[in-house]
């Protein structure tokens, strides 16, 4: 169940041939994203196991599994920030049980960048998903 921004990210990533071009578009997403606050940047936010400087701040309208999840986040390295711009066309906008149904890294897998980045973003990536199925864990209960 993936949102209609992600599958429009999905199609873009097939029709791009290079790996380079990937990631300028990636990166190209990322520097689209708007500015997370600069008074979230705080270690509440910060997403641990990440190499980069990584910040999630989740914004929560409701209660339950009914709650609507929104978030905003950055990143010190482009590539990790167009990461977030991917998760975030992924997740938001979703409601705490739709949220946990999204198995992130299958539908990252989609894109093939299991494959393609290195061992240190590739954990980095699995500690944002962590992270954001743990807001939504938290508010089913």
């Amino acid at each position: 169940m993936a949102s209609e921004q992600f599958e429009t990210i999905t199609e873009d990533f097939a029709f791009l041939d290079d790996w380079e071009d990937r990631y300028r578009y990636v990166i190209e997403l990322g520097k689209k994203m708007a500015d997370m606050d600069p008074s979230f940047k705080v270690d509440a936010t910060k997403v641990h196991g990440c190499a980069s400087q990584v910040w999630i701040m989740p914004e929560i309208k409701g209660q339950g599994a009914d709650a609507v999840i929104r978030f905003s986040g950055d990143s010190d390295a482009m590539i990790v920030r167009g990461l977030i711009a991917i998760l975030h066309a992924l997740y938001n906008g979703l409601t705490a049980k739709e949220a946990v149904a999204v198995n992130a890294l299958k539908e990252m897998g989609r894109l093939g960048l299991d494959q393609h980045l290195s061992a240190q973003r590739s954990n980095g990536l699995r500690a944002m998903i962590e992270r954001l199925d743990g807001i939504a864990a938290k508010l089913i209960g």
